[in-house]
């Protein structure tokens, strides 16, 4: 009897060692544990998976592989979230697509199917419990398998989908065997024709990278195991009241799965997620139907801490922790973290509704000012996602902060991001203007089932991101009028968007930017909308940088995109370019989208010269002359506050290692323009406005000193200092400005400047700026450096080049081929390319 009692404790022992063996092996973890709430993540290494090609892998019979066979395990692995790309190039099925131009023969991978597998033990579960399979994202479309069992289909990026797996999972709370699962997802090949997908996946061309569509399982997979009603979503929808008090509904969603209505009681106790405060309980009882209900609860704060962006107050965050219970039993838990912040649109000064602008652009947060300081994002940091992850994500926010941005825009060539993106972005006080779905193009289907679907998308992707508090714009599409066919059709479709959007959300929408282009004025908007700052680089030689900028973008409220481009760093550049195609330039620089007429002209436009040296001095200058033109072109717009009520650079980061837009590098390294982004975005600036960069020793050095002020905050009895020196470092004239009162939210001219003391500068002079408080800090500074030259005949000479650039262009391909940089590719002078022994070397080095 004593013998038998113990080998039922130690059999009773192994059992349990099991279930928590099953339950919490490696790349598994919980949620808050509590009565029955639980989420096992799926993420991680153990996944495999295996081409077939298309249509192929069910005739072989791979959905119904046994559950309890071992043969994936020969398969490649694989991560989730990841890409089909990186894990074919961490198996060493292709070379590193990034590297030179390897992506070119990587192009096959995207006419096949991909089928991920994984395996898992499950326990007996209990009767009145369901397990719920939770796809985040699947890049493009998808097909499930459970134990042979069909879950279904899926189509869209951004949209989450499940499948209730409860009757499909195999369970045995101590045999592995019985209990062994296997879980099978079919990625198809991916869409080769945007404009049929527009909104439901992320464009995979424009001058980024080159024609690789991406594909994958890019989000996580979860199994989320709960009571018969559960949570489907909550938003904590906000009001705040005249007399300082804020209301907080809770929108509950909830399923009742069982086929009977149940006497539900909700829970949910509201704290401070990074402040202290008194906690707040709610409790009430509701019936719930069967299906999908919704449920409502208000909760009010008499004194609630607000919500900011970092340059005007504190980040405040809540957490309201809910759960559903059915007596003493817990059905399920939800966590919702969010902030209290009003967001509103006003009209900007100088321009008159329904004539010059359709549209309010001036943005208010809890009544303040919101001067957006703001770059696109260019993300996500890499467009192979198995590349990335959220470390990356938080470091690129923080540089962004720290380079006085308060804004990012993702706009319309680029996803929708990942949660933490948002958290980040909520913690640091950055604000979001967000295309809400990838709208490129404006050829998109017709018919209303398709449109239904880009809008079912959108909805989507604005429930799953309307808690952050960080998000604050909506936009629809980004240049999609400039290619649509019909543009009544494609304002009709924005608007139709924007009104699904807003039926979820209380948080202002723009139909498209810019807006200001023939189509869309076509289609009825006004001509003032928005200005895409892109001329200058796009009609390069047209203008010298300040001439363009002077007199092509002023009268606009508010600029979306303002572009210019340079080359990551030398050591950058040795992750991505042969060593042999290094310098002279090469054509993988070409094939990473170096646009190298134009680098060598702005190089020649900020320095009077080309700067071709060597390698590190072109890519310095590259990177200089990026940032100086952002610098110049950024304190102009600032200067025209508050008629101008926002300025996004395109682009912060780049989602490939290329030599176009971005000011961070794919390998997340600062670029110099960084740095000069960082000293114009100064939320308290003073700078020197200046009519031209070029000036004759004759003539008088003149122009005026102002002080931008973006803060809520009053600065007196400061002083200005003013410096001049040549380029040896030699004082040319120094002065002192005594400024009685700086007012909060401004933007001023205090002091016009004209100085007679060039006579003996022969190449260029610099001017230093610091503005000093009554203690004697120094609370800004600046500094730009200027030419000695004639103006007029840089004008002539530079337009003369603009000539000579679009002859070259236009003989040899559009923008976008690279070919026309190289003469052994367009045989030029009696040069071919007849070998692969050959290194061509391009034009203009």
């Amino acid at each position: 009897m004593q013998k038998t009692s113990i080998q039922q404790i130690i059999l009773a022992l192994m059992v349990s060692m099991f279930v928590l063996t099953a339950w919490s092996q490696p790349n598994t973890t919980f949620a808050k544990q509590e009565g029955k709430d639980r989420v096992r993540d799926l993420s991680g290494m153990k996944w495999k998976f295996k081409m077939m090609l298309p249509g192929e892998g069910v005739k072989k019979g791979l959905h119904k592989l046994p559950s309890e066979d071992i043969e994936t395990l020969v398969w490649n692995n694989a991560r989730v979230p990841g890409d089909v790309y990186t894990d074919l190039w961490k198996a060493g099925v292709i070379d590193d697509p990034y590297f030179g131009r390897n992506n070119v023969k990587a192009q096959w991978v995207q006419q096949y199917e991909w089928w991920y597998s994984y395996q898992f033990d499950m326990k007996t579960l209990p009767e009145d419990e369901i397990v719920e399979l939770v796809f985040e994202g699947v890049d493009y479309s998808c097909e499930v398998w459970l134990n042979g069992h069909c879950l279904g289909k899926h189509e869209g990026v951004f949209s989450k989908f499940s499948f209730d797996i409860t009757k499909a999972l195999r369970t045995h709370p101590w045999d592995a065997q019985k209990g062994r699962n296997m879980l099978m997802v079919k990625l198809d090949p991916p869409p080769q024709v945007n404009a049929f997908v527009a909104g439901k996946k992320t464009p995979w061309f424009g001058d980024y990278t080159r024609d690789l569509t991406p594909i994958g399982i890019w989000r996580p997979v979860k199994m989320v195991q709960t009571g018969k009603v559960r949570f489907k979503d909550v938003y904590a929808h906000q009001q705040l009241n005249k007399n300082g008090s804020a209301d907080v509904n809770l929108e509950i969603e909830v399923e009742n799965t069982s086929d009977q209505p149940r006497e539900m009681t909700f829970e949910a106790a509201l704290n401070g997620k990074n402040f202290k405060m008194k906690e707040i309980k709610v409790e009430f009882t509701k019936t719930i139907k069967p299906g999908v209900s919704k449920v409502e609860k208000n909760i009010h704060l008499a004194k609630p801490m607000l919500w900011w962006p970092w340059d005007l107050g504190d980040q405040n965050l809540y957490v309201a922790d809910l759960s559903v219970k059915e007596g003493k039993t817990n059905h399920d838990f939800n966590k919702t973290v969010f902030g209290i912040r009003e967001v509103t649109m006003k009209w900007n000064p100088g321009f008159k509704k329904d004539v010059d602008v359709t549209y309010p652009r001036s943005t208010y947060i809890n009544g303040k000012f919101h001067f957006i300081r703001s770059a696109c994002w260019g993300g996500p940091p890499d467009i192979f996602v198995g590349r990335t992850n959220p470390a990356e994500y938080r470091k690129l926010i923080k540089m962004a902060k720290e380079a006085n941005m308060n804004n990012i825009r993702i706009f319309g060539w680029h996803p929708p991001e990942i949660p933490e993106f948002y958290q980040y972005c909520n913690e640091m006080g950055m604000t979001i203007w967000q295309d809400m779905i990838p709208l490129g193009t404006g050829n998109i289907p017709s018919d209303e089932e398709s449109l239904g679907a880009i809008f079912n998308e959108g909805v989507k992707v604005v429930k799953e991101r309307r808690n952050h508090p960080s998000l604050i714009m909506m936009e629809g599409g980004e240049e999609m009028l400039f290619r649509t066919r019909d543009p009544h059709f494609g304002r009709k479709f924005l608007e139709r968007l924007g009104d699904s959007l807003q039926a979820h959300v209380d948080l202002p929408y723009v139909p498209d930017s810019p807006m200001t282009d023939p189509v869309a004025q076509e289609a009825g908007f006004k001509p003032k909308e928005a200005v895409h700052a892109l001329r200058y680089f796009y009609e390069m030689g047209r203008w010298l940088h300040e001439d363009w900028y002077q007199t092509h973008c002023d009268g606009y409220p508010i600029v979306p995109e303002f572009a210019i481009t340079s080359v990551p760093s030398v050591e950058s550049l040795k992750k991505f370019i042969p060593e042999n195609e290094m310098w002279p330039p090469g054509l993988s620089w070409g094939h990473h989208w170096a646009d190298l007429t134009r680098l060598r002209m702005q190089n020649w436009d900020v320095f009077g010269s080309e700067m071709k040296g060597s390698l590190e001095e072109f890519v310095n200058a590259t990177q200089d002359a990026q940032g100086i033109i952002f610098q110049n072109g950024i304190e102009h717009f600032r200067r025209d506050k508050p008629n101008l009520s926002g300025i996004a650079l395109c682009h912060y980061i780049t989602y490939c290692p290329d030599m176009k837009w971005g000011i961070v590098d794919n390998y997340q390294e600062a670029k110099r323009s960084y740095y000069l982004v960082q000293k114009a975005y100064q939320p308290l600036l003073v700078n020197f406005e200046f009519k031209k960069r070029r000036w004759d020793n004759k003539e008088p050095f003149v122009g005026n000193i102002w002080v931008v002020n973006d803060l809520y905050e009053e600065f007196k009895d400061c002083k200005i200092k003013f410096e001049m020196t040549d380029e040896s470092g030699k004082v040319l004239s120094t002065k002192e400005f005594e400024v009685a009162k700086i007012d909060g939210n401004s933007a001023k001219s205090f002091f016009a400047i004209e100085e007679e003391v060039l006579k003996t500068v022969k190449d260029k002079f610099h001017v230093n700026l610091e503005l000093i408080n009554k203690k004697g800090e120094m609370i800004s500074k600046n500094d730009y450096f200027f030419l000695i030259g004639d103006q007029e005949a840089a004008r002539k000479k530079y337009n003369a080049w603009k000539d000579e650039r679009v002859k070259q262009e236009n003989l040899h391909g559009r923008y976008g081929s690279y070919y026309h940089f190289f003469e052994e590719f367009t045989e030029q002078g009696g040069k071919k390319y007849e070998s692969g022994t050959q290194t061509p070397r391009a034009i203009g080095f």
